[in-house]
């Protein structure tokens, strides 16, 4: 009886992989506006539009729990969240200690304490962590859960994460001592460090993706995802008071 319907089966298919397909434009849309448009108060951009995503796909049908939004799941979550948070703030300060790799903390931009303590509990919070969890743990990851499955939400996930950051990256190694004595400043070296921190985004995505699919909650990789940030933010600041002292 199949036989008689070849294509019975296509037209959900083909529905989930144009849902997939239209979220990565918007973050692509998304992306490039909020970092090349040069608008003012771009930083709004990410957040904003971000927001108005999950609303869109929640009315369009998808449940809480594929957003990984379930209070059932969140106490597991958060859990997971707070465990990550202490193991990445342990590695961060051993990293700090260490000569050979205490360098790759001195980021100019968390060179001043009191922009750092600012940044890791409210703008990255804000402006980095919960916008990009819900867009790509949240929408992202449920709709690749419905149309691909496990393969496809590791795979499409955390290469498109890892692709999000190069707008982001494009003067990096200029503003971070340990990678300009180690990748230069030249062209070379901004395309090297680019690539870096495209290749460092992925693994991390295909991190925050496997606490997500384990918690069942998107509390989880909130957690890991703001260690990795706001604790880099405030080592590098203590790193550069290290230096000054």
């Amino acid at each position: 009886m199949s036989s008689l319907y070849p294509f019975r089966s296509v037209g959900p298919r083909a529905r989930g992989v144009a849902r997939v397909g239209a979220i990565l434009g918007v973050l692509v849309a998304i992306n490039l506006t909020a970092n090349l448009a040069g608008l003012a108060h771009r930083e709004w951009v990410i957040p904003l539009s971000v927001l108005a995503l999950v609303t869109v796909v929640k009315l369009r049908g998808m449940h809480w729990s594929e957003l990984g939004l379930s209070v059932r799941h969140m106490p597991r979550g958060l859990a997971y969240g707070v465990a990550a948070t202490v193991a990445v703030a342990v590695v961060v300060t051993a990293g700090c200690l260490i000569p050979l790799t205490s360098p790759f903390f001195l980021s100019e931009r968390y060179s001043d304490l009191r922009m750092a303590v600012f940044s890791a509990l409210v703008l990255i919070p804000l402006m980095t962590v919960l916008p990009e969890e819900f867009a790509f743990r949240g929408v992202l990851q449920g709709a690749l859960e419905r149309t691909f499955g496990t393969r496809g939400v590791f795979v499409v996930g955390s290469v498109a994460f890892g692709l999000w950051h190069v707008t982001t990256s494009l003067g990096l190694t200029s503003g971070n001592a340990g990678l300009s004595d180690l990748l230069g400043t030249g062209l070379v070296g901004q395309l090297a460090g680019v690539a870096l921190a495209v290749a460092a985004t992925s693994v991390a995505g295909a991190a925050f993706i496997w606490v997500r699919r384990h918690s069942r909650s998107l509390l989880a990789p909130i957690g890991l995802h703001w260690a990795f940030n706001a604790v880099g933010a405030l080592a590098a600041a203590l790193t550069w008071r290290a230096v000054a002292g």
